[in-house]
């Protein structure tokens, strides 16, 4: 992401906040994943959209109309022995020449520089209820200023929710957000195509996630947006099945949902297909209903119409389809109302994606559903899952879970599929796996 996107967004923020104002922004901690050893470190999505800094321990402040500066990072300072055990710092002078800071403090000196910051200020924009040890810290610096009230210290009078600010923005993607957007999509893709040319009997499902992994790491995506489900037979029939341990069998549907991060923005991106490589009558009979249940959502992307009609369109077109087939009995309308698909779909048609896989944005506003507007950004994933002893359901149908997923971008006109580049049909998934 270029510098100049991240100096739009703070000003865009401090046009908003107004003069008076003070924002504070810790990015995340980071966490022990046993004894002595951290997690691999992905910064606060919040921080990073405003910085772009990746280095943990730093807290940003934005103060509009500040003569001195206006945006003040605290972070680390250099220290070889360290960076001799961890690797290069930006420490005070990087702040400001690599990150665009106006002034930057070493993090240890954030109790002294700060209180006196905030005792200028009349408004504090936070995000309460994120970090605890920060919430105290800001809380310990208000109540100190206001014991100066005696000797003419005003302070700040209110704290106001920054990510009802922030949030906003970040629902809408620009042009820069978008192409790495696509660049996650794209690298996913390639992944996901990997995975359909040496799925087989046999194999078991974390060495399909490894070969995901290692297709995006090849094409230069290290992270993944979410560990990756990889599940077969019953297992695709569990949501959010993230074990990926069994070995996978000749008759059985495949499902991978599985998404790398480029630049800390997400890519989504669900297909289901045999292990084998054929379809049988079952398992295409359903696979093209959920298919034709997310071609029917993505027509209702555009703008003008609501965050809801994307679903409702599926949902009508999975009850429809499952009718057809038997599994549900009863007239469209009654089971739509009484949500009797409920049973083989149970989950929403989608969510926002961006920085985070299930983004950040609200789906209503004033109790009713958002419209959709060009630049922001959802996930499109019906499924249906028949897990073995569903009642009164055929055996044909039995541990088949199937979900088709993409990522789609409202655009001016209509919408923009950023994940069009894996295959979906059933003769084109044959094709490939048959190749």
């Amino acid at each position: 992401m270029v510098k100049s996107e991240f100096k739009r967004r703070r000003r865009e923020l401090m046009r908003m906040m107004g003069p008076g104002s003070i924002a504070i922004l810790p990015t995340a901690p980071q966490l022990i994943r046993n004894r002595d050893v951290h997690y691999p470190y992905r910064p606060d999505s919040d921080f990073y959209y405003l910085t772009g800094f990746p280095e943990p321990e730093a807290v940003l402040v934005l103060i509009p109309g500040r003569k001195q500066a206006e945006y003040i990072l605290f972070n680390r300072e250099r220290d070889p022995v360290k960076e001799q055990w961890d690797g290069a710092m930006a420490g005070q002078e990087g702040a400001v020449d690599e990150y665009g800071a106006d002034d930057s403090f070493p993090i240890g000196d954030l109790d002294d520089i700060l209180p006196r910051m905030l005792e200028q200020c009349e408004r504090i924009f936070y995000i309460m209820g994120c970090n605890a040890k920060f919430d105290k810290r800001l809380s310990e610096w208000i109540n100190a200023i206001r014991c100066e009230a005696r000797s003419g210290v005003q302070g700040p009078v209110e704290i106001i929710a920054l990510d009802h600010y922030l949030h906003e923005m970040r629902l809408y993607k620009s042009r820069s957000e978008l192409k790495v957007m696509r660049q996650a999509a794209r690298i996913s893709a390639k992944a996901h195509k990997r995975v359909m040319q040496v799925c087989k009997a046999g194999l078991w499902e974390y060495q399909l996630e490894a070969e995901f992994v290692r297709e995006c790491a090849h094409q230069g995506a290290k992270s993944q947006a979410y560990p990756p489900i990889v599940g077969a037979g019953i297992n695709a029939c569990t949501l959010h099945y993230i074990d990926n341990m069994d070995k996978v069998a000749d008759k059985q549907m495949l499902l991978i949902d599985a998404g790398c991060e480029v630049d800390c923005y997400a890519s989504d991106i669900t297909r289901t297909y045999p292990v084998n490589g054929s379809f049988s009558k079952p398992q295409r009979e359903l696979y093209e209903l959920v298919l034709a249940a997310q071609e029917a959502a993505i027509a209702k992307v555009k703008p003008g119409n609501h965050w809801n009609d994307p679903h409702d369109a599926a949902v009508r077109t999975i009850t429809r389809g499952l009718i057809k087939l038997g599994i549900l009995k009863g007239t469209l309308a009654k089971l739509v109302r009484e949500e009797k698909y409920k049973a083989f779909f149970p989950h929403r048609t989608g969510h926002w994606i961006g920085m985070d896989v299930h983004d950040v944005g609200d789906y209503k506003v004033d109790g009713t559903w958002r419209l959709l507007e060009p630049g922001m950004v959802l996930t499109i994933e019906p499924g249906i899952y028949i897990p073995a002893g569903s009642k009164g359901v055929a055996k044909k149908w039995w541990n088949i879970g199937i979900r088709i997923e993409d990522d789609v971008a409202v655009t001016k006109d209509g919408c923009e599929v950023l994940t069009k580049d894996i295959v979906k049909t059933v003769a084109e998934i044959e094709a490939i796996m048959a190749a």
